[in-house]
């Protein structure tokens, strides 16, 4: 790819993710979650219990992603059978490779319609005191990874727009964006 064609794929990357992100800029707070908050393992793996996402939700949430310059949707390489991993083209520079779980797949989706992502730590802390994540059971025990969490199921249009927000957040946490 020539420099050329790598600054218009910047200019369109930053321009969708300026145009996507005016609900919540890095600097804003996130609003409480009003659905309950689904029950989780505390081991790995990690996933909901009793959750069964809506498959229209689930399709609309990996369509957004799909639309993020440099992402792709693929099979996980780290997660559950059926999970899809969202990860950053060769393209793209990572600025924080410590937070990334496995390879270049930045976040990925459980068949339960939940996600791990790495978000900064402050707003991790935040997505989980307002009942939008929980953190891994791991998040813990490696550096980098303070701020690796699942975000719950979204249940409404209103719930997708915010995790594709906090998608859209790891991403650019994770390439120095924030």
């Amino acid at each position: 790819m020539n420099f050329s064609t790598k600054l218009k794929s910047l200019m369109i990357a930053v321009a969708i993710l300026v145009l996507a992100a005016p609900a919540i800029g890095d600097s804003a707070k996130l609003p409480s979650r009003n659905s309950p908050i689904p029950s989780t393992t505390d081991s790995v793996p990690h996933v909901q219990i009793g959750v069964n996402p809506d498959p229209e939700i689930s399709a609309k949430l990996l369509h957004q992603v799909s639309k993020i310059p440099g992402v792709e949707i693929r099979e996980t390489v780290i997660s559950l059978p059926g999970a899809k991993g969202f990860w950053i083209d060769e393209s793209v520079t990572i600025t924080r490779p410590h937070v990334i779980v496995g390879g270049r797949e930045f976040a990925h989706m459980h068949p339960d319609g939940s996600l791990h992502a790495s978000l900064s730590p402050e707003l991790a802390k935040e997505a989980v005191e307002l009942g939008w994540a929980t953190y891994h059971p791991w998040a813990d025990q490696r550096p980098g990874w303070e701020g690796f969490v699942m975000i719950y199921t979204p249940g409404s249009d209103d719930e997708l727009d915010l995790v594709v927000q906090l998608v859209l957040r790891s991403y650019n946490f994770v390439t120095g964006n924030s």
